[in-house]
């Protein structure tokens, strides 16, 4: 039985994709690593392949057409065999020594039949090409080394620190239990990957090593300032669905450090989605926030009443458009020099 499945989404990924792939192949017996081509017009498939030929017990290649990066992790999910589960974007990359040490840990505790539903790792921002990095990491939230459940978190999460997918690794039949399924041509759908299957965890496992590479530098690059703005409207299809996802009654009823974190989340996920659409005016961009707080209000008056007066965003809802957007691009700014990316 594979312990792990690596699913690396990619479209036009060449320049990069060796990388990746290379620091995924340090366990041959016990990783499966997906290749999904997205449809790329480049030489992704024929990259893939080759791989393929030369590890067939260990890499998996899908071929389809075009949908987005969210449509390569459903088809990974869909083929996966391992006993756990992570996405590794096609431009990032593993430490190894701390994949290796994370997967000996997984099969210690599938010997010892103590499996947990989540395991966490630190993550590094790498601004690779300019020698810049900060690790994320999560030593103040969880304690180091111990299965838990939720109600045993260290600290609780505030401001902008927030579980995102590159910590992640999820047993696979978790994903399974809360049907995930991302949308299409859609960017940010990490978020989604990020919230809905925390509901279906019930033991945890924080590691305090640097597993993941998160990648910082590519012009196109979804975090992007200029391509943040311009996509708003994709990062407001991703709160709709994570809106959707729980009611405020649901969230109320989970365990209680889960409970915290999930609305500390959709605290923080609005902020984000309120950034986004600000970020430019126009009376569209106004438009679509109102109606994205209306549509909350009709589905959930509760949950509206929340993230409107009793969250973070309070300190910026009823500032008018343009200052909000201001406001909210200064602290995007102020938060990528903070951490030394900018």
């Amino acid at each position: 039985m594979k312990l792990m499945t690596f699913v690396v989404p990619s479209y036009n990924s060449e320049a990069y994709l060796n990388r990746c792939i290379d620091t995924l192949l340090f366990d041959l017996e016990r990783v499966e690593i997906i290749i999904v081509n997205d449809g790329s017009k480049d030489n992704t498939i024929k990259i893939a392949n080759e791989y393929k030929k030369k590890y067939p017990k260990t890499v998996k290649v899908i071929d389809k057409e075009n949908g987005g990066h969210g449509s390569g992790v459903n088809a990974g999910l869909q083929n996966a065999t391992g006993l756990y589960f992570k996405v590794v974007d096609s431009d990032d990359w593993l430490d190894v020594a701390n994949a290796t040490y994370l997967l000996d840990k997984i099969a210690q505790h599938l010997k010892e039949g103590v499996s947990p539903d989540l395991y966490v790792t630190d993550f590094l921002y790498n601004k690779y090409d300019e020698g810049k990095s900060f690790v994320r990491t999560y030593k103040e939230n969880f304690p180091i080394e111990k299965i838990i459940d939720w109600n045993h978190l260290k600290h609780k999460f505030s401001y902008s620190s927030t579980l995102l997918m590159h910590a992640l690794v999820y047993k696979t039949s978790v994903l399974y239990d809360c049907q995930m399924v991302l949308p299409e041509h859609t960017f940010y759908v990490d978020n989604i990957v990020s919230y809905l299957p925390l509901s279906s965890t019930k033991s945890l496992y924080y590691i305090d090593r640097v597993v993941y590479n998160y990648y910082i530098g590519r012009e196109d690059q979804s975090i992007q300032r200029h391509n943040i703005v311009k996509r708003y409207e994709q990062q407001i299809r991703v709160f709709k669905i994570i809106m959707h996802s729980f009611t405020y009654d649901e969230l109320q009823a989970m365990p209680r450090g889960l409970k915290r974190y999930m609305k500390h989340a959709l605290m923080d996920m609005m902020i984000i989605t309120q950034m986004f659409t600000t970020g430019e005016y126009s009376r569209d961009r106004k438009k679509h926030l109102n109606d994205m707080w209306a549509e909350l209000k009709a589905y959930d008056k509760k949950m509206y009443h929340f993230l409107k007066y009793r969250s973070y965003n309070t300190l910026v809802t009823f500032l008018p458009f343009r200052l909000k957007g201001f406001v909210m691009m200064q602290s995007y700014l102020h938060l990528t020099r903070k951490i030394k990316l900018g």
